[in-house]
């Protein structure tokens, strides 16, 4: 048999799979079924390899090519076949609107009703009614989605926006391939809805694949097409189009959204009766293994044409979905899209390097949209060394059953020495799980200064059987019922996992999650302000991904909803017990590369003319924090002085003037690259400084720059023997060097200000001349908020307790008249920095053993209008008879009340409570 009869007999099977009836021309019965595909077929322009017939009308040819040979030649060849139908033969139209050329391994399939229509490939044959479908449609959707209407903006934000006009512009292109890149927590599935709603509405797309990495992201992508409601019809998408999530292997025919993970589409295409859903609670991000080498195979289902899909988005999987399971995806004949945080430059590929969105995290933390992270590091001698255990006969090591997770007791055959990589997962070594979370309770007031709550916190474990033994002991260690802590795995029972995300998002319990891949990807816990690592992650998207649990924005109201004692989330922090953050994988760097220089320098030597990248990252970090605290009037203020553009703009204008992509791409413009060349450093350089100079350039207007500074900051064996200790436990150089910066800008204007502020002349005095107010207080207050040092109490005491711990006595700075003890530590740094309230009370205590030593005894009611004058002089430094006219003495009796409790000792005693207790 020749290489071109085995191509034939390939096609004739295909054909016949894909609901063909294959005929040789001689025996041709064009009623023998509604698709009948001819051999050999006589035309005026020769003899067409098939010609195909669907319900008794001529629509396209097939020519076939042995397996090996070319395609894109043969276009010309089976293109003047749809010109050669003879005279009076039944036919839809002329030409033939549809050409196939196939070698059996690789088909091409062309619609010459679509505009400038050009060949793709595609996995195998339409069916016959498929083909009658597209031949009977008044408009194809590729030529309708170049007539998409304009797009409603109602409840889009800018990079939403763009996002679906750039795709929509990439769809009108046919391009068959499109990646949007969208940080996390901006908006990327909202995103995914509307430009479905509008492909499905005004392009007549049939019905859309979304794909998922895990079940639970299915039931969270159906929620936002349930909550969608359309800004062209005011009805919700599901009152208009029916959306499916796969609970069966079957679809339903009226669907226009089916979700579903590949998984279950790879179970279906198999032609699997049925999947379990449990099998779809891992992400693949748990479950890639080395040892695939090839893409799973892919055979033709009937059942599933390849037409059952125009288009599949690809929300955030991993980049197996593009390598082992790209058959999947290339099975369908549908334009792919694809929705990540993390791009890896495979992803990218796969997608041609069409990427219709690039909103980084950085750029999104510049809009308020992320918030970013500090890194707080708790090492310790197992964690970093591994350890050794000693055999000894007698003594009975516990070895857990991985899979009854039983135990049972024996001797060790020889000494078993573990490597750091090895905990959790060939060795449990309990003391040291213990011992980080112990001394992760115990740093907690040093990471969330102020703070009382434990804050909601995800702690990445390495196995399900590690994430038991962490919860055990969390529970355990903070002293705390089942409630507090959760173990949210896709092996959880009892109860769903979904309910136990929601509770751990909406309730103030449970305070800590342990997750092993559950809340990995994709899950929304806007809360949440603290990651706990305690297994390393190799891949960069997947850790990226991990992080980006902790960047989302929320509303106060609705943090301190579940985390009552919590202001605003400003950023959150990565607990880092294993090292995951000193691999150099991460892309998401902190673009603050200069957390020494104040912002007054840096806005000098902008002004100036100054010019290098790290100015310009630095200076896009500092505008980004600023443009989260200011208010309407002070952005108005910044918008009227930068032409219009607000702080967003600018960070953004900066952040894109020193990325290299660009860079790369405008250099190539600039100086004319030939394809297949780069740039040279130099070229390079050049316009990396325009492009900075550029972005720089509204800066170089005083009136800008004075306007920001003016508005900144108002505002498994067992290892039961070895004992591990804590290597270091700390935030990490970046954090302490922005802490000490601080510190020395305090210091700094003490000493400017000396001489000038009423407050500090008194506290400078040796001994003191007279007792402070508290409107010079307020005063000094005030001047510290002001530019050129922008400085806030509560900041300055995490500062000091960054920086010097051991003299800090409780946490302080929420009260105003902790200005005080700031100055005076600042002064004598000898002197323990201790809130007001903690000092007055520790002056009252003493007070009360000094008056009981002289004999006085109070009753209970004076010992409550003691007590209220004590609460009194630590808010406001001082009292006075009219004081007792104001809340709460009014409530209790006023002045007259407190004569008749204290008679004539009352002014003697107030005189003396405000000499003891005042500052």
């Amino acid at each position: 048999m020749t290489p071109e009869q085995k191509a034939r007999q390939e096609i004739d099977r295909q054909l016949e799979q894909c609901g063909w009836i294959v005929q040789d021309f001689r025996d041709m019965n064009i009623s023998a079924g509604l698709g009948v595909a001819i051999r050999n077929f006589s035309l005026k322009t020769g003899f067409a390899d098939y010609m195909l017939y669907a319900d008794r009308k001529a629509l396209g040819v097939i020519e076939a090519k042995p397996e090996g040979h070319t395609l894109t030649g043969v276009e010309t060849q089976s293109g003047k076949y749809l010109d050669g139908l003879p005279n009076g033969l039944p036919n839809y139209r002329l030409p033939l609107p549809f050409a196939y050329e196939s070698t059996t391994t690789i088909t091409h399939f062309t619609n010459a009703l679509e505009p400038d229509a050009r060949s793709r490939e595609v996995f195998s044959f339409h069916r016959p009614e498929e083909l009658i479908r597209l031949v009977t449609l008044d408009q194809q959707m590729r030529g309708l989605l170049r007539q998409m209407p304009p797009l409603n903006m109602q409840r889009l934000w800018r990079v939403q926006v763009e996002s679906i006009q750039n795709l929509e512009a990439s769809l009108a292109d046919n391009r068959p391939r499109s990646l949007i890149q969208m940080a996390t927590g901006s908006g990327k599935t909202y995103t995914a809805v509307s430009f479905s709603y509008r492909l499905i509405k005004f392009g007549r797309v049939r019905r859309i694949l979304f794909l998922v990495d895990r079940n639970n992201l299915g039931k969270q992508t159906l929620n936002e097409f349930q909550q969608f409601v359309s800004p062209y019809t005011n009805r919700k998408f599901t009152e208009e189009y029916t959306v499916q999530h796969l609970k069966r292997n079957s679809i339903d025919p009226a669907s226009k959204v089916c979700i579903t993970t590949i998984q279950r589409l790879y179970s279906m295409l198999k032609g699997e009766e049925d999947f379990l859903e449990e099998n779809e609670e891992t992400s693949l991000f748990e479950t890639e293994s080395p040892l695939i080498k090839e893409p799973l195979p892919v055979v033709y289902n009937p059942k599933i044409p390849i037409e059952t899909f125009d288009v599949i988005v690809v929300d955030e999987c991993h980049r197996s979905i593009y390598n082992i399971w790209r058959q999947v995806l290339e099975y369908f004949d549908a334009y792919l899209i694809g929705l990540t945080a993390t791009p890896t430059m495979q992803t990218i590929g796969f997608f041609r390097g069409n990427m219709v969105q690039d909103y980084t995290h950085e750029q999104a933390v510049a809009d308020g949209v992320n918030v970013g992270y500090d890194v707080y590091r708790i090492e310790t001698k197992v964690s970093r060394d591994g350890a050794k255990l000693v055999r000894e006969p007698g003594v009975f090591v516990p070895h857990r059953d991985r899979r009854t997770k039983s135990k049972k007791y024996k001797e060790l055959d020889d000494d078993l020495p573990y490597a750091a990589t090895q905990l959790d997962r060939d060795v449990v070594a309990e003391n040291q799980i213990r011992l980080v979370v112990r001394t992760f309770k115990e740093k907690l007031p040093e990471i969330f200064p102020g703070r009382t709550e434990v804050p909601k916190t995800l702690v990445f474990a390495k196995t399900d059987l590690h994430a038991e033994d962490i919860v055990r002991i969390m529970r355990e260690e903070f002293g705390k019922g089942n409630d507090f802590c959760q173990k949210i795995t896709s092996k959880t029972t009892g109860r769903k996992p979904e309910d136990l995300i929601s509770e751990f998002r909406n309730s103030y319990n449970p305070r800590i999650a342990v997750t092993v891949d559950m809340i990995a990807t994709g899950t929304d816990v806007k809360p949440l302000e603290c990651l706990l690592f305690m297994r390393n992650i190799r891949s960069l998207s997947y850790f990226e991904q991990m992080k980006g649990r902790g960047c989302r924005v929320v509303d106060p109201d609705a943090l301190q909803m579940v985390t009552p004692d919590a202001k605003t989330k400003t950023h959150f922090v990565i607990v880092d017990a294993v090292g995951v953050c000193e691999d150099e994988k991460t892309a998401t760097k902190p673009l603050d590369r200069k957390p020494t220089v104040a912002l007054d320098k840096i806005m000098g030597m902008v002004g100036a003319g100054a010019a290098d990248a790290d100015l310009v990252s630095t200076l896009a970090a500092r505008l980004a924090r600023l443009d989260r605290q200011l208010s309407p009037s002070q952005k108005t203020a910044v918008a009227k002085e930068a032409g219009g553009k607000d702080l967003a703009t600018l960070c953004t204008s900066l952040l894109q003037s020193i990325d290299a992509d660009v860079t790369t791409k405008q250099a190539i413009e600039k100086f004319q690259i030939p394809e297949g060349q780069e740039p040279t450093e130099k070229q390079l350089q050049q316009v990396e400084q325009e492009h900075m100079r550029e972005a720089l350039k509204p800066f170089h207007n005083p009136k800008l720059r004075n306007t920001i500074l003016a508005a900144r900051d108002s505002f498994k064996v067992i290892d039961e023997s070895t004992k591990d200790k804590v290597l270091r436990a700390g935030f990490d150089a970046t954090a302490l060097e922005k802490a000490k910066a601080m510190l020395t800008s305090f210091r700094q204007f003490i000493e400017d200000n000396k001489d000038e502020i009423e407050a500090l002349k008194v506290l400078y005095s040796r001994p003191y001349r007279a007792g402070l107010r508290y409107g010079q207080v307020k005063e000094l207050a005030g001047a510290i908020q002001k530019p050129p040092h922008q400085l806030h109490p509560e900041r300055l005491w995490q500062a000091f307790e960054a920086v010097e711990p051991d003299k800090v006595k409780g946490h302080g700075g929420k009260q105003l008249v902790d200005v005080i003890a700031l100055v005076k530590h600042a002064l004598d740094p000898d002197t323990p920095l201790a809130p007001v309230l903690l000092t007055v009370e520790e002056r009252y205590q003493q007070w009360l053993v000094d008056q009981e030593q002289a004999g006085a005894k109070f009753t209970p009611e004076q010992r409550r209008w003691l007590d209220a004058v004590r609460d009194h002089i630590a808010s406001s430094l001082s009292i006075e008879q009219d004081d007792f006219d104001g809340v709460p003495f009014s409530q209790i009796g006023g002045l007259g009340r407190a004569y008749e409790l204290f008679g004539d000792r009352l002014p003697e005693i107030l005189e003396d409570l405000n000499a003891r207790l005042a500052a």
